[in-house]
């Protein structure tokens, strides 16, 4: 089964914002069937240059889910607040 993934990678800039932020974030994703894979802190680079401390890998159904939790008014309205906590790179993979 092919599921589409959205990977985030993160430098906090704000941890009170930032948890906020995160305990907002999962309410949002049930609609559009995404899970949180995992959450993570760097080790290490072992190829190459990373500047983000942090990542997080979010699981959808389909790259249509991720499309219409990303354009959601409830995750829309929770922007605001991310790019004032943290830098956030997102991208989203289809596997």
């Amino acid at each position: 089964m092919i599921h589409a993934y959205v990977v985030g990678h993160i430098t906090v800039k704000n941890s009170t914002m930032w948890d906020e932020y995160r305990s907002k974030v999962p309410e949002t994703l049930t609609p559009w069937g995404g899970e949180l894979v995992f959450r993570g802190k760097q080790v290490a680079a072992l190829s190459g240059e990373n500047p983000y401390a942090d990542i997080v890998v979010v699981r959808f159904p389909n790259v249509a889910a991720v499309n219409a939790w990303f354009s959601s008014p409830g995750y829309q309205s929770l922007i605001p607040l991310r790019e004032q906590a943290a830098d956030v790179v997102l991208i989203s993979y289809e596997a």
